[in-house]
């Protein structure tokens, strides 16, 4: 049944090349854009599911730079009424490029502590915060525009790993594409990621639906489920929020 649903998966990202889309940003899912939010502006992000809770606020201190800061609460047993740990993630993004369209180009994100798509049995929730991380999204605008793939591959090292304390890395990779079928108010966004090294993950699928009714709020729901394993995301549902710029700009 899983392999089922990751041919229909493959089969709707092959389908969004022929309709128009823009950047999708970040919610619940693990791909990010290049865009860096304007000056000023603040991001509250807020996401609950069957797995994973999350808490992120993202700040824009500075032209071309966001700093983010996020807490995430684990659920791996499926009882509602327990939680198995948490982590916590920083990082910083800078935005080294922008075409002149507006629609594509490139950053590079660095921080500290791992997002929950990239944790595994190996990696205990004690371990993620002695992860140190780096990846760089990619947007590239395809077909006239028409079509906007975010691509953000990157690389993870775990100190005091395991029995032995080694330290260790991975690759970690997330690809994304976003549909907008006939208004750019909502859009289906499909993703796959996971990462691959000594730290590896089973490779994930998420598809959703977002709504984005002003330039203050996105809505989303999405269904994430692994490949070739039973510790999928499930269900989740998410809203972003963006306060007008501090600095008046």
């Amino acid at each position: 049944m899983k392999f089922s649903l990751a041919k229909l998966l493959g089969a709707a990202l092959l389908a969004l090349v022929i309709v128009t889309a823009r950047p999708a940003q970040a919610q619940q899912f693990n791909s990010d854009n290049y865009l860096s939010k304007p000056y000023g502006v603040a991001t509250i992000i807020l996401t609950a599911g069957e797995r994973n809770t999350m808490m992120m606020t993202t700040f824009s201190l500075f032209p071309r730079w966001e700093f983010t800061a996020a807490a995430y609460i684990f659920n791996s047993d499926d009882d509602p009424r327990t939680d198995d740990g948490y982590s916590t993630s920083y990082y910083a993004k800078y935005m080294f490029f922008e075409n002149e369209a507006k629609t594509g180009g490139f950053a590079v994100k660095a921080g500290t502590g791992l997002e929950p798509g990239y944790l595994n049995s190996a990696v205990e929730l004690e371990d993620a915060f002695v992860t140190y991380w780096m990846n760089s999204p990619i947007t590239l605008p395809l077909f006239d525009n028409k079509l906007s793939w975010d691509i953000m591959p990157g690389f993870s090292v775990t100190r005091e790993f395991g029995e032995g304390d080694e330290t260790v890395g991975s690759f970690t990779y997330a690809t994304r594409m976003a549909w907008f079928p006939t208004s750019p108010e909502w859009s289906i966004v499909g993703e796959v990621y996971g990462s691959k090294g000594q730290t590896e993950a089973i490779p994930e699928y998420r598809i959703g639906w977002r709504w984005e009714p002003s330039q203050h709020a996105v809505f989303a729901i999405s269904y994430d489920d692994e490949f070739n394993g039973t510790n999928g995301a499930g269900w989740e549902v998410g809203v972003m929020l963006f306060t007008p710029s501090f600095c008046g700009l």
